[in-house]
């Protein structure tokens, strides 16, 4: 577990838990840690269910934990064992658990079976994280068959099953100060390594004029920078897209060369502690944006810009959203990417969806545990109403929610131009994307990510050797 935590934060976690539980009205919570990954004949990089983590800091696999209302709770875990310790490190085991974790007790995970039946006698209801772990119905079906198999011998079994993830995404939505913490260390490593790619691209330019730079390299510098200041990982498979590759959002970091006069699109962040960060910049591999890419940035940036004016406490998560596409929206007729005489107005351009053409996703998401985290984006409790889907409908739907101080999203607007007949041709396969991380805060949002340049001139001059 981290050693810079103190574990009396997880205890106060599973407090808070547990009174939720109360709240619904009782029951067990039953939280297991993920499994190994088999990649052919090894494992893939062992990471921990981010739900287990968040509620324990215990970082070893074959871990189960089972808290009641009451704020009891037995962790289940491996074992001490000298041999496998010395191909696979030091285990805690179920000897050391208690006061290492602040559990009440612990048991070794082998007798997983043979205690949860116990556990889940006379609950009014099990709670389980459904649908996220293979095979975890199946157990429970099984360990609550055994306790209705001893009905006539006066053992109650739970009534209802409850998704334990619902009490568990509204607790993780807001962060406190140590998770805070912890996220702006992972922006400001990421940040420095998004800056350290850049320099490498231009160092590689000088020195080398006719060299090839490919995607992978730029991959390198990232992976190497996020791991020098102890990353454990990237936060999800960094995107390096090159001209036309720029214009597929997911995009895989390949061996496409870097030509000058393209951009190259750059989508990485590291995890650090079990906390991701989400960071893009766009920029000129020769070093200069051209008039045409200069143009597009520039609606984006204001995009930006306007979505964070609105990324505050009270706005609605969407309101960022909206506030950017309505940028997009003016700036796509202001350069010819749509018709005016076809959409007459950035009203015309927003109700028929015609600006998912140049930029079809969200301006933003959750971020935390996962890169994409988790959290309810609809308002709780209030009524629905109608409005565009983007699509040249109108349906109804739920507001989005207002936002609070300790909320962490992504702002990140974007416009990808693919090659048509209907599209000037100086802004062919161009694709830009920028993205900063902001901690939602009583005056507004607090961008952590801002280690590496946004404006397009500072971006310029951090690229000139």
């Amino acid at each position: 577990m981290e050693s810079s935590v103190d574990v009396g934060l997880y205890v106060q976690r599973r407090a808070q838990l547990a009174g939720r539980l109360r709240e619904a009205g009782g029951g067990v919570a039953i939280v297991p840690t993920a499994p190994e990954r088999r990649r052919n004949d090894s494992d893939h990089p062992y990471r921990y269910d981010s739900y287990f983590h968040y509620l324990t800091g215990f970082a070893e696999q074959g871990a189960w934990l089972v808290l009641d209302s009451e704020g009891r709770s037995v962790l289940f875990c491996l074992p001490r064992d000298p041999d496998s310790e010395i191909w696979d490190g030091y285990r805690l085991g179920p000897e050391s658990a208690p006061v290492a974790l602040g559990v009440d007790s612990a048991w070794p995970v082998a007798l997983l079976d043979e205690k949860l039946p116990a556990l889940l006698a006379h609950q009014s209801a099990v709670w389980a994280p459904f649908g996220v772990h293979g095979g975890l119905e199946t157990h429970i079906e099984e360990w609550l068959g055994r306790l209705r198999a001893r009905a006539g011998d006066g053992i109650e079994c739970p009534s209802t099953q409850r998704n334990v993830c619902v009490p568990l995404d509204e607790m993780r939505l807001t962060k406190d100060a140590v998770e805070l913490a912890t996220m702006r260390r992972a922006a400001q490593i990421s940040a420095g390594a998004h800056a350290r790619a850049m320099r490498f691209c231009a160092a590689r330019r000088a020195e080398e004029p006719n060299a090839t730079l490919r995607e992978y390299e730029i991959e390198a510098e990232l992976l190497h920078e996020f791991r020098r200041h102890g990353a454990q990982s990237p936060a999800y498979p960094s995107i390096v897209a090159t001209g036309a590759n720029a214009c597929v959002l997911h995009y895989a970091a390949a061996n496409a060369p870097l030509r000058a006069g393209e951009l190259c699109l750059v989508d990485a962040g590291c995890e650090l502690d079990g906390y991701a960060s989400d960071i893009t910049r766009t920029w000129p591999v020769s070093g200069r944006f051209s008039s045409a890419q200069r143009t597009l940035y520039d609606i984006v940036r204001a995009a930006q810009e306007a979505a964070i004016a609105h990324t505050r406490p009270g706005l609605r998560k969407m309101d960022a959203h909206w506030a950017a596409v309505g940028v997009l929206a003016q700036g796509m007729l202001d350069v010819g990417l749509l018709d005016r005489d076809t959409h007459g107005s950035v009203d015309d351009v927003i109700a028929s969806g015609a600006y998912r053409r140049f930029y079809m996703h969200g301006t933003g998401h959750w971020l935390g545990r996962d890169v994409h985290d988790v959290g309810e984006y609809l308002s709780l409790g209030e009524q629905p109403f109608e409005q565009p889907d983007g699509r040249g409908h109108r349906v109804v739907r739920k507001p989005s929610r207002r936002l609070e101080p300790g909320m962490v999203v992504t702002i990140e607007p974007g416009i990808y131009v693919r090659p048509a007949a209907d599209v000037p041709e100086q802004y062919w396969n161009i694709g830009i994307r920028i993205e900063d991380d902001a901690v939602v805060n009583e005056a507004g949002c607090e961008l952590i990510s801002r280690g590496v340049p946004v404006e397009a001139a500072q971006i310029e001059a951090l690229l000139q050797v």
